[in-house]
């Protein structure tokens, strides 16, 4: 009688366990620059986590104007303190848009991902993408280190975050370089298609997961 009752209450009684948590490392892209918290992406897409259903917790540790040096620096910390189930990796711009070596951004993006696999997370790596006046060299040879890591590690690639998105004046804020509340959305939804497939790998204890 007794282990009919504790099945019975383990049938009734709420799933508490904690959340995974997806870590999400990246710069002013990620971090609403410009535009309220609640209306920047990374709070768009826990939404949809939350209203899907999804047991994942987004910690956002991007930080505006961040440098793959600096974003690696700090990485070990944040990967100890969250142990992530996921993480997402959107660095790179502001190495570019200051021309600075893009030998050492992809080292340094290439230390950020071993970590991140070592620690048992699976890694999404988005790529962005640079104005045109720096040059198609530059910006070929740029957008060719995100394609050369996720074949390297074997990787998911989401080759741009703002890719049709940065060439539309309505979607963009005055500066030209960041998106506006209206393209947030937008920016969610392609990165939700990216990160589905990396949540059914991470959680095979739940039933398929369905897109919504």
């Amino acid at each position: 009688m007794l282990n009919r009752i504790l099945l019975l209450l383990l049938l009734i009684l709420p799933n508490t366990s904690p959340a995974a948590i997806i870590l999400i490392v990246g710069d002013s892209l990620s971090a609403a620059y410009g535009i309220p918290l609640q209306q920047g992406w990374v709070s768009l897409l826990q939404e949809r986590l939350d209203a899907g259903g999804y047991p994942y917790q987004i910690v956002n540790a991007s930080i505006s104007g961040d440098t793959t040096a600096n974003a690696r620096a700090r990485l070990p910390a944040a990967l100890a303190s969250h142990e992530p189930a996921v993480v997402l990796l959107e660095l790179g711009g502001n190495d570019g848009l200051r021309g600075l070596s893009l030998a050492e951004m992809k080292n340094n993006l290439a230390g950020m991902i071993s970590s991140a696999l070592d620690a048992g997370a699976q890694v999404l790596l988005v790529g962005v993408q640079l104005p045109p006046n720096y040059g198609p060299q530059y910006t070929e040879r740029f957008q060719g280190v995100y394609q050369e890591l996720a074949r390297t590690y074997e990787i998911n690639l989401l080759p741009s975050l703002v890719d049709g998105i940065g060439t539309e004046q309505e979607l963009m804020q005055a500066d030209g370089i960041h998106p506006n509340a209206v393209a947030q959305p937008l920016i969610r939804d392609r990165i939700w298609k990216a990160l589905l497939p990396l949540l059914k790998q991470a959680d095979r204890r739940r039933p398929a997961l369905s897109e919504q």
